[in-house]
This record gives C-alpha cells, structure tokens and sequence, in this order.
C-alpha cells in the first residue's frame, strides 16, 4: 500500500535543507562583503595598487630608476640595509627620540592647556602668542640649540619637542572648551566628586579634539627630528636617508624613507589605539 505521507515528509526536508544551505551562503556572502568592506583591507588594497602601478611606471621606464627605486628592487635590499648599516637600530633610535619627545610634550602641553582652560584672563593674554609661535618656523633654530646642548640627541630631543608641544597645549585648551556645561550639570546633580567629573566625564568628552593635537604634535616632532637627522648626520633615520642619497644608493634610500614611515604607522596606531581605551572610559 502506497501513502504520500513519506514523499512529502521528503519534500519538507529538502526545503528546510535548501533553506539552511541558503541561510548559510547569505551569512557567508554578508561576512566576505564586510571583510571585504573593511577600512583596513581597503587601505592595504590600495597600497598594493599603488606599489604595483608604480612597480610598472619605473620598469618601463616612464619612470627614471635614479629618481624612484622599485619597490621590489627597495624591499628587497632592506636586509642590505640592516647587514650594512643597521637599520633596525637607526629605526630604534628616532623610534626612542621621538616617543621621550611626546612624552615631554603630553608632561607639558595637559597642565598648562587645562591651566588656559580654567583661567580664562591667561588663556585671552597667551592664546594669541602660541598660536603665533605654532606658525613660526622653529626649526630654523637648530644651529642654536646645536651651540647650547651640542650635537647630540639632547638637540633632537628638543627639536622635536618645541614644534609639537605648542599645538597640543592649544588642543588641550579647546578640547576642555569644548564639553558641554550639560556633562557637567548632570556630573554635579548625580554628587560627584570633581575628580570623578574630570576623569569620567571631562577627560573623555574632551578627547577628540584632544588626540587631535596629540596626532598633529606627533606629526610636527617626528618631521623635525628626521630633518635635524639628516641635515646634521646625527642620529637615526635621517642620517641613514642623507647617507645613502648622497651615496646615490637610491634603492637604500626609499628603503630608509620606509622605516620612517613605519616610524609614523606605529606611533598613530599607538595613538589611537590610547583614543579608544581613553574614550571608552
């Protein structure tokens, strides 16, 4: 005797199976297009488009060899550069100089820009003056400095300490500005303590503008400290670049230019890694 029953029961399975299988290949096909979709990945993509584009240009020679290297002919003699002339150490020390510079920079620029902040008559007097000496050429006074510390990391320290500490004092004023007395209120309403306001309130409210400078402070002292390196052969990186062009050893030359940039990479992750763990307080 033959019933329906069973070749139905079939049909349902394989509906639910097909489903399945569907629900599936949507969530997989939804998680490749938000990898795919990543800033990061994005990023890296067009980093390797514009290696590749530039590979093609210097190898067809539309673009000169003595004036950019490949990339594939600078990668590859980055372990030249650390067998010849140690690289990873040239790196390790504008790495250190630049990190004991910000530091220096976040010591000073977080008192005294809280300090405007809360002392409007001082913040009106001074304001105007730092915003002057943020737009002054600093670095030409490197041959001063060179007389009063010597030609030494003391002089690059400070270098890059002088350009970078004036815009983060003026972020730090404006980031305090910037909360709103609504925060506060609320802070005050709920009996909060005026440490627990400033910490769990202030500080993260005021972090964006905050980080802001920190990332242009950080900017302008890594600049001036590759730039002192380079134009008085001291130090790290920037020697290593003057050392090589000079040399005419282009390919070392973008090879060093590089680790600068991996210098830079570093530090503005670091930075905004510091963001998110400050804002999420």
């Amino acid at each position: 005797m033959m019933v329906i029953t069973p070749s139905r029961s079939i049909r349902d399975d394989q509906v639910s199976v097909t489903a399945v299988s569907v629900n599936g290949g949507s969530a997989f096909t939804q998680l490749l297009f938000r990898v795919i979709r990543s800033p990061l990945l994005s990023a890296l993509a067009l980093l390797v488009a514009m290696l590749l584009a530039l590979e093609w240009l210097v190898a067809s020679g539309v673009v000169s060899p003595a004036v950019v290297a490949r990339p594939s002919v600078a990668i590859a003699g980055i372990a030249k550069l650390q067998r010849d002339y140690d690289l990873f150490g040239a790196f390790r020390l504008t790495m250190t100089t630049t990190i004991v510079a910000i530091l220096l920079e976040l010591i000073v620029a977080i008192p005294f820009g809280y300090f405007l902040y809360r002392r409007r008559a001082y913040s009106i007097a001074y304001t105007g003056w730092l915003a002057a000496l943020s737009a002054a050429p600093i670095f030409l006074l490197f041959p001063l400095f060179l007389v009063i510390f010597g030609r030494n990391v003391v002089t690059l320290i400070v270098m890059g300490f002088l350009p970078g500490v004036i815009p983060l004092i003026l972020h730090v004023q404006d980031g305090f500005r910037s909360v709103k007395k609504t925060y506060l209120n609320v802070g005050e309403s709920f009996g909060l303590s005026r440490s627990t306001i400033f910490w769990k309130i202030m500080v993260p409210a005021a972090a964006p503008t905050i980080f802001t400078g920190f990332r242009l402070a950080l900017m302008y002292t890594l600049i001036n400290i590759v730039a002192i390196e380079y134009l008085v052969d001291l130090g790290g990186l920037g020697r290593l670049v003057a050392d090589r062009y000079f040399h005419f050893d282009i390919p070392a030359t973008y090879g060093a230019i590089g680790a600068v940039t991996l210098v830079s990479v570093l530090l503005n992750w670091t930075i905004g890694v510091s963001e998110k763990l400050v804002r999420s307080r």
